[in-house]
């Protein structure tokens, strides 16, 4: 029965003219699913098995506010396409509002955006996770079982676009993919430097200086990497930049 819904599910994506890429896929969830936004990230380890060890090669999302969703993850290092990502299991809030205390960090903003309702799954190629499908609701609402049957094809389809786009390459290299924080990563490296730390304490004063002042995590490394601000090892990590 499986089988057979997802031949139905590739036939309507070639109904709308469309191959099985990550851009369509997402798009199909959007419109078959009910869901208001949906993106789709590949995550690679560079650390510690945590947030702050994860390194991003590829985002696709269908709209501004999965975007920043997805920033947004990125800048306080919790929520749901982490949980995903590091579980191995979907993670599924039909009221974000009703788990405010389960990611502190993350709920109140993406709140603020305009999501109700988040359905993450992880993307895998056996036991190697290659990162998340996340979808978002402007309401609540759980997804039927039916739906959550259908996201679940839907996630092995966008997993099975970005292993056809990573043809020949090693699933953990993710050096050849589009990086939309790539300035994160060099403004990390920057930070090592400054503060004579490791990776993860440098990626943690961005994070909290991107919280404290309610900047995207990619406008403070912007400014870290343009050299319009620079952190001092004897700063508050709340308030740490000095010009």
């Amino acid at each position: 029965m499986a089988q057979g819904r997802r031949r139905q599910l590739e036939a309507a994506l070639v109904a709308h003219g469309s191959s099985v890429d990550v851009d369509a896929v997402c798009a199909l969830c959007v419109s078959h699913l009910s869901v208001s936004g949906a993106g789709a990230t590949v995550l690679t380890r560079i650390g510690e098995a945590s947030g702050d060890g994860l390194r991003r090669g590829l985002v696709h999302a269908t709209n501004e506010i999965s975007s920043g969703l997805e920033d947004l993850q990125l800048t306080v290092g919790e929520g749901p396409c982490l949980d995903a990502f590091a579980s191995g299991g979907p993670v599924l809030i039909s009221d974000l509002a009703a788990e405010t205390t389960r990611w502190p960090g993350f709920s109140p903003g993406a709140l603020k955006l305009g999501a109700a309702a988040l359905f993450s799954f992880p993307l895998e190629v056996g036991v190697v996770r290659l990162g998340s499908l996340d979808l978002y609701r402007d309401v609540p609402g759980p997804l039927s079982g039916e739906l959550l049957s259908d996201a679940l094809i839907l996630a092995d389809l966008v997993t099975q676009a970005i292993v056809h786009e990573l043809d020949g390459h090693a699933i953990e290299d993710l050096s050849w993919l589009d990086d939309p924080h790539a300035e994160v990563h060099q403004a990390s490296g920057m930070l090592q430097v400054q503060l004579d730390s490791s990776t993860e304490v440098a990626l943690l004063r961005l994070r909290s200086y991107a919280y404290t002042h309610e900047l995207p995590i990619t406008e403070v490394a912007r400014q870290v990497v343009s050299r319009k601000l620079r952190f001092r090892p004897d700063d508050d990590p709340t308030s740490s930049a000095g010009m």
